[in-house]
């Protein structure tokens, strides 16, 4: 009877934390949702520039679906990349072939490869199709044939070269950048937003707004005071990933500890924001799967290109889609601080839109 009454009991603090239910009934069938959309998007089309590549070439690589840009002269082949945001250039140089991948995606890299290299492929075939036929042609008119014709000719090679990686690149080594910026936005997220929590539920904060002290003085406050341990905890994480995993890093190492702290910043502001609204530990946790967990798919991992419109909006709505790109390139990509520079200002942007909204949640909480 006494385990009854235990689950009776259970049974009707559950009902009465509709959150708490609507989070258990709802949140995984979003997540689950988002997951669908996000693994049935369409693939990316790759887009290749061609110089001085035959027609039939690139007849078998548009069949292929792969759009092809043609160069009659090309500069820079870097410079053409990044304006026309090609995936790979293809250059016939005498007999071979010269194929250059950004690698921006390995993923994306390797499988251009692979469709170039059976474009190729395909169209050497033909072409030793054609001169049997011609053989066959001139031997039933009683033409010697010159059989040199029915050799095998020699495929062309192709000399493959990386913007940016190599052929070991791997998908992780583009993965690896985001993880390390979700792992700390993750972290100081939870740590900060339960630490305020703790702060009202003990009545400290209550005490605090007693007080003459203004609201934005709280707030810088608590910033101040949190993001002191966040710039620990960042510059340990990041220093581990580094020096101890070896994770990839062609860049400074000073702009990527400038823009984790960035992350930091924005996810201290929005875990002392949403702890406004949760009344225990257990509530806060369930902001969790609604305002952290779908930052990771919107990071960089799956390809925002491929996604739904509607979906690419969502994107750019989240910090993590700003801080996966900056992360990537320049640990990745090895890019300057001018690069990530746009990347920078929209973390800096949501940060102090957080802030803002943090002085205006704390209003409910002043009684005098």
């Amino acid at each position: 009877m006494r385990v009854l009454a235990l689950v009776k009991r259970i049974f009707q603090q559950m009902i009465r934390d509709k959150r708490a239910l609507a989070l258990m009934m709802v949140a995984p069938l979003l997540i689950l949702t988002l997951l669908d959309y996000l693994l049935s998007s369409n693939e990316v089309t790759p887009r290749l520039g061609v110089n001085q590549v035959d027609e039939a070439l690139i007849e078998q690589l548009e069949n292929m679906d792969v759009t092809v840009l043609q160069y009659d002269q090309l500069d820079s082949i870097k410079k053409s990349m990044t304006e026309d945001n090609l995936d790979g250039i293809v250059q016939m140089k005498d007999e071979d072939i010269q194929l250059t991948l950004k690698n921006s995606n390995p993923s994306t890299a390797k499988a251009l490869q692979m469709k170039v290299q059976q474009a190729i492929a395909a169209e050497n075939a033909k072409e030793q199709a054609n001169k049997l036929s011609l053989f066959i042609q001139e031997f039933q008119d009683k033409v010697p044939g010159d059989l040199n014709k029915l050799e095998q000719a020699k495929p062309p090679e192709i000399d493959t070269a990386y913007i940016y990686g190599n052929k070991d690149t791997t998908f992780f080594d583009q993965l690896s950048p985001i993880l390390v910026g979700y792992f700390v936005f993750f972290f100081v997220f939870l740590i900060s937003g339960i630490a305020l929590l703790r702060e009202r539920t003990s009545g400290t904060l209550d005490r605090l707004l007693a007080t003459p002290i203004q609201r934005r003085d709280i707030v810088f406050g608590y910033l101040l005071g949190y993001g002191l341990f966040a710039i620990i905890q960042t510059i340990i994480v990041v220093f581990y990933a580094v020096k101890v995993l070896d994770i990839t890093l062609v860049g400074s190492l000073w702009n990527v500890i400038l823009i984790n702290l960035a992350i930091a910043l924005v996810a201290l502001s929005l875990g002392i924001l949403l702890s406004a609204f949760a009344n225990s530990e257990f509530q806060m946790m369930q902001f969790i799967p609604i305002a952290i967990i779908p930052q990771i798919f919107f990071a960089g991992i799956f390809p925002v290109e491929g996604m739904a419109d509607w979906l690419q909006v969502i994107a750019k709505a989240m910090p993590m889609y700003y801080a996966g790109n900056a992360l990537v390139d320049v640990m990745y990509k090895g890019l300057g601080l001018s690069d990530i520079t746009f990347d920078l200002l929209v973390l800096i942007g949501f940060a102090i839109a957080f802030i803002i909204l943090n002085i205006f949640t704390l209003k409910k909480y002043r009684k005098i």
